[in-house]
């Protein structure tokens, strides 16, 4: 069987593979987007689509995480050069200057490749977190603080990220809990900041064992007992225990990582080490990660795949 055959197959059909397409597809490049990643979770659309409101993507001043995905992938499919796949990509090689990449369903030739696989977030393993997320178990400060206005929340985590989504959490909350199993390490300037907010409580040297609820999160229990007790009450969770980042495949084909995993990228143009292989989206290093950071990044990798075609005479 002949292998299906395109100028651009990008890996990863969350938001930045989305917009990757739908920019390739302008530039006359025949695109193919498949939407499984290894170690991911998500469906079409990315991890935008388990944010409940979005108010921080330019166009619209309050849309769900999932109508906003749909809206991405509906401009994606309205080009006749798009074809999105929910497939898994098993492998992908070199063979001279076209990529031979392999499914469990199919394989497919390539003269670019753009890996927009993404991270997936590190689940807080206790009872209770799982069955309660979106109901009260959050991952993304930014997106959904405002939804917990003048409530009480907490965040487990100890990095500098646990440090500066408390503090995204103390515009809205009108208290926030930080609970670290160990010191809180955030860069001097944000515990500075922390210290300084008096809406802010560090629990250090304590754990979250347990995540009560009903329909929604209503409490967690800790590990060890704080001022008296161990049951303490929220009524929302955000997890920032770090990131798991999806560049696994990428690295098998030579590109270059840095030492958290990430992609390296030129910041410029989207390429990797590897000619005729681009990276976007929260895979790379770059160092600010939103979606609308990676659809940006996303059309600049497709104009410069455009611009690689074009320069190489790829047949």
């Amino acid at each position: 069987m002949a292998k299906e055959k395109y100028d651009f197959i990008i890996i990863g059909g969350g938001g930045t593979g989305l917009a990757a397409g739908m920019y390739a597809a302008r530039l006359g490049l025949k695109t193919l987007i498949l939407g499984y990643t290894h170690g991911s979770e998500f469906p079409i659309g990315g991890v935008i689509t388990t944010t409940n409101i979005v108010e921080n993507y330019p166009g619209f001043k309050k849309i769900s995480g999932e109508d906003l995905a749909k809206k991405l992938e509906e401009h994606a499919r309205d080009y006749e050069l798009v074809t999105i796949k929910q497939e898994l990509v098993e492998s992908v090689r070199k063979s001279g200057k076209i990529f031979l990449l392999k499914t469990k369903k199919e394989e497919y030739e390539s003269r670019t490749i753009l890996f927009a696989t993404g991270t997936k977030w590190k689940k807080l393993e206790v009872p209770g977190a799982l069955d309660f997320e979106n109901a009260g178990v959050n991952y993304c400060a930014l997106c959904d603080g405002p939804l917990f206005k003048n409530k009480t929340v907490a965040i487990v985590g100890g990095s500098d990220s646990a440090a500066k989504d408390a503090l995204v959490l103390g515009e809205h909350a009108k208290k926030v809990y930080v609970i670290s199993r160990s010191t809180l390490h955030p860069e001097p300037i944000n515990m500075e900041r922390i210290k300084a907010n008096k809406k802010i409580e560090v629990i250090e040297g304590n754990e979250v064992k347990e995540v009560e609820g009903d329909k929604v999160v209503t409490g967690v229990i800790l590990d060890k007992h704080y001022k008296g007790q161990k049951e303490l009450a929220v009524d929302g969770l955000f997890v920032a225990i770090g990131h798991i980042v999806l560049s696994e495949l990428a690295e098998k084909l030579g590109v270059k990582v840095d030492k958290k995993k990430e992609i390296i990228i030129n910041h410029k143009t989207s390429e990797t080490n590897v000619p005729g292989v681009f990276a976007a989206g929260d895979v790379t290093d770059k160092p600010f990660k939103q979606l609308i950071t990676g659809v940006a990044d996303g059309c600049t990798a497709a104009y410069s795949a455009y611009e690689y075609i074009s320069k190489e005479k790829i047949k």
